[in-house]
């Protein structure tokens, strides 16, 4: 129990996390922890054995898969404490997947939530241009996390306005990068490193946990809903933005990576509604429409 405690302080000291996010935290942890010790282990100790048996067991309690989820996410965020504390040499939930969730409308930020998550990102101390890199270049490419921290040293060369993207199923694709991206990118990248966000991890380069945490960090730091913002929100705010400035949805499916056009199409709902709403205001009309 000494681990989960330093890690809930570890949450609230340096992450700033709130009172409530704390005891969600320990509630799952402590029932994780109990689920380990019928099974002859402890929380730390666990193996992802132990981790699938207890989320086996929240699907036979009845609880959804949204809940399993949030559970899995605290696990993991606790294993990488302990990895980073040297308390563990692996995180075993690297070997879990998680509950397939149902499919819904993306939450994208707005606009103004975007420029407030900057100034947040700026504000973080030694981290602040680097979360600044990452938001910018996240929400102007619609990158894929894992396609980010991937892309070489040299991607962003200043004679090409396109980066060349190594996508799902090993499909390439160009991907247009702002000037302001680029920029940012500079201000924060490593230049003797084999990424473009290296590290002295094994993988060479940032993880995708890492950027998941900086991000929300910069969340906190901006005031907004640490669960509300992600690599994956920062895509979907890409896309969303993009459909109500006009694109149409082939650009999009190509800019995403998308291998079907149907994937593509689940940001419609989001901008036509938007439009509907546009369309009621403005339309001299809209007194007879729904």
């Amino acid at each position: 129990m000494a681990r989960i405690e330093a890690f809930l302080e570890m949450l609230a000291a340096e992450r700033g996390a709130a009172r409530n996010t704390c005891l969600a935290y320990a509630a799952d942890l402590e029932d994780f922890a109990a689920h380990a010790r019928a099974h002859g282990s402890s929380a730390e100790a666990a193996d992802s054995a132990v981790v699938r048996s207890y989320l086996q067991g929240l699907a036979a309690a009845g609880l959804s898969a949204r809940t399993a989820a949030r559970r899995l996410s605290a696990l993991r965020q606790f294993f990488l404490f302990l990895v980073a504390q040297g308390q563990r040499s692996d995180n075993p939930t690297e070997l879990v997947d998680g509950p397939t969730l149902p499919r819904g409308l993306p939450k994208p930020l707005s606009r103004e939530e975007l420029e407030a998550l900057l100034v947040g990102a700026a504000s973080l101390d030694r981290r602040g241009a680097m979360a600044v890199a990452l938001v910018e270049l996240l929400y102007c490419s619609g990158l894929r996390v894992t396609e980010l921290v991937t892309l070489p040293a040299h991607a962003l060369r200043a004679d090409a306005p396109l980066i060349l993207v190594m996508g799902k199923g090993r499909k390439e694709r160009l991907v247009p990068i702002s000037m302001r991206a680029r920029a940012a990118v500079k201000a924060a990248a490593k230049h003797s490193t084999r990424f473009l966000f290296g590290s002295r991890g094994a993988g060479g380069h940032l993880t995708r946990q890492a950027v998941g945490q900086i991000l929300k960090a910069a969340a906190l730091a901006a005031g907004l809903d640490p669960a509300r913002v992600s690599p994956h929100v920062l895509r979907h705010s890409f896309a969303t933005h993009l459909l109500e400035g006009g694109a149409d949805l082939r650009s999009l499916q190509i800019l995403l990576g998308h291998a079907d056009i149907a994937t593509t199409q689940i940001y419609t709902g989001v901008a036509q509604a938007r439009l509907a709403a546009l369309l009621r205001a403005h339309h001299p009309l809209s007194e007879t429409m729904p």
